[in-house]
């Protein structure tokens, strides 16, 4: 229905034009908006204050014109002007109704688009070192990442999700040596334990599977367990091997899965770092200092220039992100959005800044980056910090064994990306209204029901078959929910865009309040078979609402609850 408004005052915006009213040679795009009351009618719009200079009068005059100019439709039952100028339409109960039959007749497409026009995207996302098992960082970061790619996929875009492995460095290193202790029969508590050692449980996991000569199969290769406590390299493969392997299981736990696994070791192997820091040098973009190689980021908007390789010959992390992005660049992706955490600002300019450097024709701002702020668990109002699996944090897989999947990831992707939040693992247990995807899936589940009383009784109706006189309904709350049935196309166009899936979790909230607070209140199995099965269609359009939102964010909708 926006777009019935839109292209109405588009036809008066042309009538002023061929006046003389307006400039023929300027172009004037109305936005038009859902109104916040209702008493201002369905739809705004403040096209008059933003054309009125070039009217040459004042806007409330030209909304005047505007009106007197607007072809009849039956779509609109009235349109008022409002304030200084802002133009507002009420639209027909019967126009309201058309979305339901849309909606059935599109079914799972409900919502969907091909504005991307099939362009290629890559999302990055989660990219978690293998030192340990996911915790609640990686699991927001793995949330909303995932849901990310799934909006742009409804938006027409051909998505590739990637993880980039940090198999490489001093982390690395780090966690050779912690399970080569373990291997040894060291704890943390002795003198030669690992500076920087990990201390969780899961590496004397490792260590004792090395020692049993396990086979390891990870996603791109299978590790034997040299049973070696000497062989510090041995260590470090099965080591890395075992770790992936454990990620790839809390991420299929997760429901989340990629398309490409990216090595950070392959950009050494195959000499992307070095050919990288060559073109920076043959650009004339860095220079030594103190022992160290720098690279000239102020040259494109950086605080200060950054050291690219260190006095004792290593590159610094950042270094290797601009090989691994120029890589990205030559596989072909226009648009890479990298989904990180907030700690990795920093890195933001300074990755940008190399990829200028290295003089690729590579758009300034690119990529584009998600970042997420960090997670605090609670249970019984105090805050949870330990894992008896990782030891110093809350994993993952500790959410999904306590609250289940479907929880785990809406809590996670339910709130703004750059605001702190808090997971609250008795509200994501609860059955009660407070909890928002208990709350979401039992609107569905409560159609469902419905449906099956209905068959019941000897009416059998189809998944998506709208039958009935939909112009019976003629309750306030029936049109407030058609309207709010329409706006899940333009919510999943502007999330994919905004990069924020959260949009999403708060519309399926104040869809389900909707259904629910006109659920108590109107029973839509009455004696009158034509308006229960006018009530029946707008509960099937519901549903099929929920269901792909839900969708949308990888969380199921359960007929039964």
């Amino acid at each position: 229905m926006k777009e019935t408004v839109s292209d109405l005052l588009q036809s008066a915006l042309a009538a002023l034009q061929s006046e003389g009213t307006l400039p023929a040679d300027q172009t004037f795009t109305p936005q038009v908006g859902n109104t916040k009351d209702k008493s201002h009618g369905d739809y705004a719009c403040n096209i008059a204050l933003v054309a009125a200079k070039a009217a040459g009068c004042p806007p409330r005059k030209l909304a005047e014109e505007l009106v007197a100019r607007l072809p009849d439709s039956s779509a609109v039952e009235k349109v008022e002007i409002a304030g200084p100028g802002f133009i507002n339409f009420f639209m027909s109960t019967a126009s309201a109704f058309e979305i339901v039959g849309t909606i059935l007749e599109r079914a799972e497409q409900f919502g969907r688009n091909e504005h991307g026009k099939g362009e290629k995207v890559q999302v990055e996302f989660v990219s978690a070192n293998p030192t340990g098992p996911l915790h609640v960082g990686h699991g927001r970061g793995a949330a909303i990442g995932d849901c990310l790619c799934r909006l742009l996929e409804a938006n027409g875009y051909d998505v590739t999700r990637e993880f980039y492995y940090n198999d490489a460095g001093a982390q690395i290193n780090n966690l050779a040596l912690s399970v080569q202790a373990r291997v040894k029969g060291l704890t943390p508590e002795h003198e030669s334990w690992p500076a920087d050692g990990y201390r969780g449980d899961y590496i004397i996991d490792v260590a004792k599977s090395y020692l049993a000569g396990e086979k390891i199969d990870a996603d791109d290769r299978h590790v034997i367990g040299k049973a070696d406590p000497e062989d510090l390299d041995a260590i470090r493969d099965f080591a890395v091997a075992y770790l992936r392997r454990e990620q790839d299981l809390d991420l299929k736990a997760f429901g989340v899965h990629f398309d490409v696994y990216f090595l950070e070791s392959s950009l050494y192997k195959d000499g992307k770092v070095e050919a990288a820091v060559e073109r920076l040098n043959e650009n004339g973009y860095t220079y030594e200092s103190e022992g160290a190689i720098w690279l000239k980021t102020t040259e494109f908007g950086d605080d200060k220039d950054r050291v690219m390789r260190k006095k004792d010959g290593g590159y610094t992390y950042f270094l290797p992100d601009v090989a691994y992005h120029l890589d990205k660049w030559q596989r072909g992706f226009s648009t890479v959005i990298n989904e990180q955490g907030a700690d990795h600002h920093s890195t933001v300019t300074r990755v940008r800044a190399g990829l200028q450097a290295l003089k690729a024709d590579i758009p300034q701002g690119w990529p584009d980056y998600v970042l997420h702020q960090m997670v605090m668990v609670t249970r019984s109002g105090q805050e949870v910090k330990i894992s008896k699996r990782a030891g110093s944090y809350v994993t993952v897989r500790d959410l999904i064994d306590e609250v289940g999947r479907d929880a785990t990831r809406f809590f996670l992707a339910a709130r703004r990306v750059d605001s702190q939040l808090t997971f609250d693992i008795d509200l994501a247990r609860s059955q009660t209204n407070e909890n928002p995807v208990y709350y979401i899936q039992y609107a569905h589940a409560r159609i469902c029901s419905v449906l099956r009383k209905l068959a019941d009784e000897g009416v059998e109706r189809g998944r998506n078959e709208c039958v009935g006189d939909l112009s019976l309904l003629t309750l306030d709350e029936e049109k407030e929910l058609a309207n709010q049935l329409a706006k899940l196309p333009e919510l999943i166009a502007n999330s994919a865009a905004q990069r924020e899936p959260h949009h999403l979790t708060h519309y399926l909230r104040d869809l389900a309040g909707q259904f629910h607070t006109y659920y108590n209140a109107h029973k839509v199995l009455v004696e009158d078979s034509a308006l229960r099965d006018a009530r029946v269609s707008l509960y099937l359009a519901i549903r099929q609402v929920i269901a792909n939102g839900l969708d949308l964010l990888g969380v199921s909708a359960p007929e039964e609850m």
